[in-house]
């Protein structure tokens, strides 16, 4: 247990150098974030009183989902075939798997909280209860990440993963966006915790049906 808990940490390690020497790509994320949020300012400012707490939610809820997409995409599709022998001769699929999982994670947390962070700056928070609205954000941070993680590994390994990828992780990420969409809206309205427990209890569901088939469905595709 300790040794496979080693490599999952090595692995993680690996993947915050190559994010930290490719600073590019998370510089790109983070323009993505603060443009599109600039762009909706600029498309609202003339007209405040039509952004309302429903259109604001959906908004942010769109703009993460593409910031998300744009960062786990290449979590597979960048790796050589060199490199991922290499892997294989080092640790097991489901570390691999796992380990990406748990990066994609932490890396959607920051982007999602930074996100709301200036997304809430530019264009006033209306959200009632905060502390739920951070739950959601978290949960949804889960769920992009296990998802897209596993469609990025099952997309790399067609010829055309960009559309591969946009076409498999739709079915998967609708009924996850619907639940987030529904929370947050509950916390925007300031209505009472108990209202949004079967959402959140689906979402847990769809987080851990999706871990589960990542756990057992990646060494298959991992050794093909």
């Amino acid at each position: 247990m300790a040794e496979s808990v080693r490599q999952m940490s090595a692995l993680m390690r690996k993947e915050f150098l190559l994010e930290w020497r490719q600073r590019y790509a998370l510089n790109g994320m983070l323009l993505y974030i603060v443009g599109a949020v600039f762009v909706c300012y600029l498309s609202f400012n003339a007209r405040r009183g039509q952004l309302t707490p429903i259109v604001w939610n959906t908004l942010f809820w769109i703009i993460l989902l593409f910031t998300a997409i744009n960062a786990i995409a290449k979590s597979f599709v960048q790796e050589r075939v060199g490199r991922q022998l290499y892997y294989y001769t080092l640790a097991s699929p489901q570390q691999i798997i796992l380990s990406k999982i748990l990066y994609n994670t932490v890396l959607m947390l920051a982007l999602a909280l930074l996100g709301f962070s200036v997304y809430a700056f530019v264009l006033g928070n209306p959200v009632d209860d905060i502390p739920l609205y951070i739950l959601t954000l978290i949960l949804g941070a889960i769920g992009f990440a296990a998802s897209l993680t596993l469609v990025s590994g099952i997309a790399s390994k067609a010829e055309n993963p960009a559309t591969l990828m946009a076409v498999l992780s739709f079915p998967i990420i609708l009924p996850l966006l619907l639940m987030l969409l529904k929370i947050s809206k509950n916390a925007l309205d300031g209505l009472d915790r108990s209202v949004s427990w079967k959402e959140i209890g689906t979402v847990l569901a769809i987080d851990a049906i999706v871990l589960t088939l990542s756990w057992l469905l990646f060494p298959f595709l991992w050794r093909s």
